[in-house]
């Protein structure tokens, strides 16, 4: 079946559902500079993830510096009606830096997932694998998976009920960074 864009419409995915988009800013970020020197589109990403469905929640999980340079992306995401929680970088003695939201992600996907139809996880991480199967077997919800496919886990795009490759359409989700200077 396709729609009147000639893009094939998913069976899955219908106007009456709620759904909850759960961005992994820093692995989204990474994944498109290593992979393409660019930048994400998070608006677009969004856009895509909802599909034409009723969005109850999209939050994306980002973190802060000491330096708040961060602070017009955020307010970015904000405009673009995205949720942001921060947390702040850690930086520990011996100079090692660490910002990690992969539990704050999961928990929020488990809290939220009784008011949702379908959950939305955008990132490639495996370790979300436990909460993909959870949300898929033990809530019954829709799970589905939005990631750039070379540094997507197999065994996440594989759990998933649909899995978006964002590498597929790099005109959409992605936006040139010069500063980057790669590929």
């Amino acid at each position: 079946m396709k729609t009147s864009n000639n893009k094939p419409v998913n069976p899955l995915k219908h106007p009456d559902q709620r759904v909850g988009v759960f961005i992994d800013v820093q692995n989204m970020y990474y994944s498109a500079k290593n992979l393409y020197g660019a930048k994400v589109n998070f608006g677009n990403i969004v856009r895509e993830a909802i599909a034409g469905r009723k969005l109850i929640r999209a939050i994306a999980y980002v973190v802060r510096t000491e330096t708040k340079e961060e602070q017009p992306f955020f307010d970015a995401l904000y405009n673009l009606g995205i949720e942001t929680k921060e947390k702040p970088l850690q930086i520990f003695l011996g100079g090692e830096k660490k910002a990690d939201w992969d539990v704050g992600i999961a928990v929020d996907i488990i809290r939220l997932a009784s008011t949702l139809d379908a959950v939305v996880l955008v990132s490639g991480d495996g370790d979300f694998l436990p909460v993909v199967e959870y949300v898929r077997f033990n809530q019954g919800k829709q799970a589905e998976v939005m990631a750039f496919g070379e540094t997507a886990s197999s065994k996440l795009k594989e759990a998933a009920d649909d899995f978006t490759d964002l590498s597929g359409d790099k005109g959409k989700f992605l936006i040139q960074d010069r500063r980057f200077n790669k590929k």
